[in-house]
């Protein structure tokens, strides 16, 4: 201690030459003197002695905290070691978009290599929020899917006190799966609230919802087709999901909506509209009678002949 006293502890608390900042991972159950050979072996310190005995003397040798770690540059040992204590580890962010289904959710998740272990199951189909998540290297697939699903619960439970009356909607798992809907029927924010009037206007009426988007589910629970329906596929009595010729919901959520359409589906908005269409730019032509509905598509049909 003497000798660290006299030659080491300028050398602990001098910055080090290291020009920028470094990622540096110490695994779970590292120990001191490990720490300190890999620190140096890296270059962030000039002698890994110096370090162990210099956390010694601090009293920190078995408060080194495990995690993957920023290094700024130009750090004294001291610095570093001050960092491994406080064990604040990097923060890595993901986005989970709105509309995305299980399939695609874990398929993402499993791609991660900061994440560790398996997904057993896919998810129930609209039990997780789309949403930014924050993690740490060595957070567990599971441990995320469980974080989605509690801010899911959360995020409904204070949205449906909030629901307009008499809606035709009597639970909260079929409000997720008409969110999932109109999620999937439209990219635009604004149009959320529309499209969520005309469906719930259909459902008043015992009306069919007619939502191409439940027939894809039902094909391919990926949710997506690299082609247009086919008649066929529109006659099939066969799928449950197939809106065209069941009454009412389908039988689960189509994908994972986020706020924005579960607001839309519990406030939608009032209009007397029955019906929508493509109209070219990305948004939707939206009709009270079957007869104006019908010359929408026939303008919608010569979009996409023109465009074909």
């Amino acid at each position: 201690m003497a000798l660290f006293a006299f030659l080491g502890y300028r050398a602990f608390h001098e910055p080090n030459d290291v020009a920028k900042e470094t990622v540096f991972l110490v695994p779970p159950g590292q120990g001191l003197i490990r720490t300190a050979r890999l620190l140096n072996e890296q270059g962030l310190i000039s002698n890994r002695d110096i370090f162990r005995l210099g956390v010694m003397i601090e009293g920190q040798e078995r408060n080194l905290k495990a995690g993957e770690f920023l290094i700024p540059a130009n750090l004294s040992m001291q610095g570093i070691m001050e960092i491994l204590v406080k064990g604040e580890v990097i923060q890595h962010s993901l986005t989970i978009p709105e509309g995305w289904t299980s399939y695609q959710i874990v398929e993402y998740l499993c791609e991660l290599f900061r994440l560790e272990g398996d997904i057993e199951a896919l998810p129930p189909e609209g039990s997780l929020l789309p949403e930014t998540y924050k993690y740490t290297l060595g957070t567990s697939r599971e441990e995320l899917i469980s974080r989605m699903t509690r801010d899911h619960i959360a995020l409904v439970d204070s949205l449906w006190d909030q629901r307009q009356p008499d809606l035709p909607i009597k639970t909260k798992e079929e409000a997720i799966i008409l969110a999932s809907i109109v999620e999937r029927e439209t990219a635009l924010p604004q149009e959320r609230p529309h499209i969520a009037g005309v469906f719930v206007n259909r459902l008043k009426r015992g009306m069919r919802l007619q939502s191409d988007p439940t027939i894809i589910y039902g094909i391919d629970r990926k949710g997506f087709l690299d082609r247009g329906l086919r008649r066929s596929e529109i006659d099939d009595k066969n799928n449950p999901y197939n809106t065209y010729q069941n009454d009412g919901l389908p039988p689960t959520a189509i994908a994972h909506p986020g706020r924005a359409s579960i607001e839309a589906v519990l406030d939608p908005m009032q209009t007397d509209d029955l019906y929508f269409v493509a109209d070219g730019t990305g948004g939707h032509v939206f009709a009270k009678t079957l007869e104006e509905h019908l010359k929408n598509v026939a303008n919608w049909r010569k979009i996409e002949a023109a465009t074909n």
